[in-house]
């Protein structure tokens, strides 16, 4: 067994509405993008990076209408590096394969999920809404 650690914790403003597909099985696979900027220095520019990120399942579903360009989340989970052949060539994507997605939104104009949803795991408190993994889903991801 190894000892490497895949960890990220990101926090950044969508730079477009999350989109949802599902797989042949069914599962909702949720995937939109992410812009995070870093503060580079009174001398230097800003820097902004950019992150693809894929949420499964579930808790795609249930968060997706709150996914909407330029609101702010947090993101945690772990890289994944995606590789394929694309027209003879190799090609090969890293993205974020999130466990837990935050909303950060302080304007509380999010949309209110319906009382008494069985399976509902969007939870609101002081206007951030969030998703765990471990919200109790028997997804059935292979990995």
């Amino acid at each position: 067994m190894s000892n490497d650690i895949n960890s990220t914790t990101n926090v950044g403003r969508l730079t477009r509405d999350a989109e949802i597909k599902y797989t042949n099985a069914g599962m909702a696979v949720c995937k939109f993008s992410i812009a995070s900027s870093s503060y580079a220095g009174k001398d230097k520019d800003d820097y902004t990076s950019y992150f693809d990120v894929v949420l499964w399942g579930k808790q795609g579903e249930a968060i997706i209408q709150y996914l909407t360009k330029g609101k702010q989340v947090a993101i945690s989970g772990e890289l994944r590096q995606n590789r394929w052949e694309q027209d003879g060539q190799k090609r090969n994507k890293v993205e974020i394969k999130a466990s837990n997605v935050q909303l950060l939104s302080s304007d509380n104009k999010t949309p209110q999920s319906p009382q008494g949803r069985a399976g509902d795991t969007t939870q609101k408190s002081g206007g951030n809404s969030e998703v765990r993994s471990d919200a109790g889903f028997q997804d059935d991801i292979p990995f």
